[in-house]
């Protein structure tokens, strides 16, 4: 039986994986749709990252206008990449990965989601690689936009994951060296950051029958006999 390739199903390995921590600015922080949990969730990739030497990019946006990266994070000894982008893909940014030997998967966590998420995500993508976005550490000033941008990434080719689902998939056995670490950042599950809307619209939409269908259907059922009791799909 042939095996898919990890790349085509989203596997996530501690080798040749990166981390992108986009843009979690001090200005941000009254206005992004669920921001301290956000960034809490942020926080224990990167902390994950560290300890199972993962390498991390930290980048901010316009830090004149839009601040300094929130100290929550965690993130003081990262060098720090600034841009005025909204895709993460500076030469600054592509000269690090090079030094790192171009890995090909990328966790990508931040901010905004229509907006540095997504171009970043549509950069990566176009040079062939595996975009993982994790979906409870990625926000908008609009919920709105982070939901429908979530949605559209995902049908661009990204992977939607969670923070524990990182944390787990990246360890995945309990002999691993370095599961007792791991398991400590487990303690208590991940913050509640509203996705349950998202996923709920999209269960919806994956099963409301399209009108057509329930035109045909209704149809069809007035030309049974009256034995027989009329179904609307």
């Amino acid at each position: 039986m042939l095996e898919k390739p990890l790349s085509r199903i989203g596997i996530l390995s501690t080798k040749g994986t990166v981390l992108l921590l986009c843009d979690t600015q001090e200005k941000f922080r009254p206005t992004i749709f669920q921001f301290t949990n956000i960034v809490s969730n942020a926080a224990r990739l990167l902390q994950v990252s560290e300890i199972l030497s993962i390498p991390q990019i930290l980048t901010e946006h316009y830090p004149k206008g839009l601040g300094t990266t929130v100290p929550e994070l965690g993130a003081e000894g990262l060098k720090l990449h600034t841009k005025t982008s909204f895709s993460m893909m500076t030469e600054s940014v592509e000269s690090s990965l090079k030094s790192l030997g171009d890995p090909q998967q990328v966790i990508l966590c931040g901010i905004e989601a229509q907006a540095c998420i997504a171009c970043t995500t549509y950069d990566l993508l176009e040079r062939g690689m595996e975009v993982h976005i994790v979906a409870d550490a990625v926000s908008s000033r609009s919920q709105t936009d982070r939901l429908f941008a979530l949605s559209r990434l995902k049908q661009s080719g990204a992977f939607l994951t969670t923070t524990e689902g990182v944390l787990l998939q990246l360890v995945q056995d309990a002999k691993h060296p370095n599961f007792k670490e791991i398991q400590k950042l487990l303690a208590h599950p991940s913050p509640d950051t509203g996705l349950l809307a998202f996923f709920s619209s999209l269960y919806r939409a994956s099963h409301t029958p399209h009108p057509a269908d329930i035109i045909t259907s209704v149809t069809r059922n007035q030309h049974k006999p009256l034995s027989e009791p009329v179904r609307v799909m």
